[in-house]
């Protein structure tokens, strides 16, 4: 039996194939899954009706399930913070600090052909992508 809370079966076998320094998506309702991401990537859809799973989620039961060694989100040009950055940060392991990206060196980076995994959720909330390197696992 797993010990991870995570239990669906395309995510952990993509994870499972992922390894130091490949990238997660984790991708808003609004986000070009087949054009911002790369063909090699496995894509998992979670976007049941809009709001349902939400980015939150998913992360929620990432980081309970890898290392994460950075997250990069979308911004508007601006860069401002968006009201979900501040969740993500709750969520995600105290010292890790969010990689601000606009939005098209955003969609170039998640095409990159280190992107393992395309997580599609129902989130409705603008700017709610986040983009996971994997980092190392470090002890037992």
């Amino acid at each position: 039996m797993l010990q991870t809370t995570l239990l669906h079966p395309g995510i952990l076998s993509a994870l499972g194939r992922a390894g130091h320094g490949s990238q997660v998506l984790i991708a808003d309702g609004n986000y070009p899954f087949s054009t911002g991401s790369p063909d090699s990537a496995e894509k998992v859809f979670l976007n049941l009706m809009p709001g349902m799973v939400k980015v939150t989620d998913v992360l929620e039961a990432l980081v309970d399930t890898i290392p994460i060694e950075t997250a990069a989100v979308m911004v508007p040009d601006d860069q401002a913070d968006q009201p979900i950055f501040s969740e993500f940060r709750k969520i995600l392991p105290r010292d890790l600090k969010l990689m601000k990206i606009t939005r098209f060196a955003f969609y170039d980076r998640a095409r990159s052909t280190d992107t393992a995994l395309v997580i599609a959720t129902g989130e409705q909330r603008i700017y709610a992508n986040i983009l996971l390197t994997i980092g190392v696992r470090t002890s037992r």
